[in-house]
This record gives C-alpha cells, sequence and structure tokens, in this order.
C-alpha cells in the first residue's frame, strides 16, 4: 500500500460553534464545557461530522482534485475533546487499491474514527 502523507489539523471551539451554525446542530455538549460534564464527558467534544469532514478536507488535499470522494463512512469510536486551548487531529492514509483510501483518524493519541474509508469516483 502507497502511504500518504501524515497531516494534523486544529480543532477549536470557536469552530465548532461555527460548525454548529452551519449545521444546525446546536447540541451544548459541543459548546458548554459545564453541559459537556454534567453528562459525563471530560470537557467539550467535536461534532462527529466535523471529525469526518476534517478527513473529508484531507483525502481532497492529498489527491489535489476535490470532488472525487463517492463514499466517505467511519465509525464513530471515541470523541474529540476540545479543551480550552483546543485540539489536533491527526489524519494519515494510505491506498487500499485505485479507487479506495484506507485512513486513520487519531486525537491525543487515541483512535477516534474506527475503520475510516475513501471511495473515490473512477
Amino acid at each position: 500500500m502507497t502511504e500518504l502523507t501524515p497531516a494534523t489539523y486544529p480543532v477549536t471551539r470557536e469552530a465548532l460553534v461555527a460548525y454548529a451554525a452551519a449545521s444546525g446542530d446546536p447540541n451544548p455538549i459541543h459548546q458548554d464545557p459545564e453541559v459537556a460534564r454534567s453528562v459525563g464527558l471530560p470537557d467539550v467534544i467535536a461534532h462527529g461530522m466535523f471529525t469526518l469532514a476534517l478527513v473529508a478536507r484531507y483525502v481532497d488535499e492529498q489527491l489535489g482534485e476535490p470532488g472525487r470522494i463517492a463514499e466517505l463512512g467511519a465509525k464513530f469510536t471515541k470523541p474529540v475533546v476540545v479543551p480550552e486551548a483546543g485540539a489536533e487531529v491527526q489524519i494519515e492514509g494510505s491506498w487500499r487499491d485505485e479507487r479506495t483510501i484506507a485512513l486513520r483518524v487519531t486525537c491525543a493519541g487515541e483512535t477516534v474514527l474506527g475503520n475510516p474509508v475513501a471511495v473515490l469516483r473512477g
């Protein structure tokens, strides 16, 4: 398998507020630390789809051809915790075949998406 270049993406609380507005998902666990802690989370967490969007961005940037993703899937296995100082999501990828990229997505050394895969248009 041919490896792609790893990349790191910052995740800020400001980005989560903007994503909540754009996506229509105002769940306070993504913006209010007190609410997040009241439901057993360590702090504010990123939306799962925000994290998956970072994967799409990574694939587009690696290919240099935005719009080639036909399918993008993963299991949300662990939240991306975003303290006041922010967090970083690391993404690595490798070609499984000529149309499929297998990915690895981590934050603070923990895998946050299970079996992320991008399938490309012919």
